[in-house]
């Protein structure tokens, strides 16, 4: 059995409409957010085995308190240019490039790819996650999607369970 993560970056800033879209940051309910992610994949995992996370500032500023819940030794981190707003078949292709001992990943990126993704793989699920997934992929949602064929090269479209969708709402500690 493999495991993907699906986490869209939290709640960035449009403070500075001047600003690189590739450079904004997370603003203050985003960094809240990241907060709460983190400590909710710590404790109720699966821990992943490898972290492909978009450059973008606010992809690295998501994954920051996730590496820091985790704690040590932290998983393999790959930061690659190419989730910076990848399409859902680039994701996809990614994942289906995996090495092969990788059990359980995590892919942190951007909308629309990562949302319809995650409604693409997720042939199987429990209601009301899968229609909540299907609806709306907010900032920080996370998607957890089991595949039961065992080869990365085999995901497709309908191949994986929905096992949970969570949303930064869904663990809101105020």
């Amino acid at each position: 059995m493999k495991t993907v993560l699906l986490l869209r970056h939290a709640k960035s800033s449009w403070d500075s409409a001047a600003q690189n879209d590739h450079d904004r940051p997370l603003n203050r309910r985003g960094e809240r957010a990241a907060d709460i992610l983190a400590d909710h994949l710590a404790a109720k995992g699966p821990r992943p085995d490898l972290i492909l996370c978009s450059t973008a500032m606010r992809t690295r500023q998501t994954l920051a308190p996730l590496v820091k819940a985790l704690g040590l030794p932290a998983p393999p981190i790959s930061l690659e240019k190419e989730l910076y707003l990848a399409s859902e078949d680039a994701l996809l292709e990614r994942l289906q490039a995996l090495a092969e001992v990788v059990q359980t990943v995590l892919l942190i990126g951007h909308n629309d790819g990562i949302g319809q993704l995650a409604g693409t793989l997720a042939g199987t699920g429990r209601e009301p996650a899968l229609g909540q997934l299907r609806e709306k992929y907010p900032t920080g949602a996370l998607a957890t999607l089991r595949f039961a064929n065992g080869l990365w090269s085999a995901l497709a479209p309908g191949a994986c369970e929905l096992l949970a969708f969570v949303r930064p709402r869904d663990l809101d500690r105020s």
